[in-house]
């Protein structure tokens, strides 16, 4: 199932969807493993502040933002993957 968030993951193919998550934008950035009454900054910059369907429709992307961002379980290398996988899911399904 795909169920692409604003900025880019396919939150259709974590273990938690459908379960303990709706994913990002049913949850208007509210996921499962953000702290309660915050949201992802990532979604509050797109959604809220340049009021964006999705961070594929921002002329920033990658911005420092995403870039800071950074699962530690990435290396360097895997990282830049990530970002470059993310970037070309948006673009396909915009």
């Amino acid at each position: 199932m795909k169920e692409i968030s604003c900025c880019g993951i396919n939150c259709g193919e974590c273990e938690y969807f459908g379960s303990i998550c709706v994913g990002c934008n049913k949850s208007c950035g509210k996921p499962f493993y953000i702290e309660e009454g915050k949201s992802c900054r990532i979604y509050e910059c797109v959604k809220n502040k340049k009021c964006l369907e999705n961070c594929g429709k921002c002329e920033e992307l990658p911005c420092d933002l995403w870039m800071n961002t950074r699962d530690p379980k990435f290396t360097d290398e895997e990282f830049l993957n990530y970002i470059k996988e993310r970037i070309k899911t948006l673009k396909e399904n915009n």
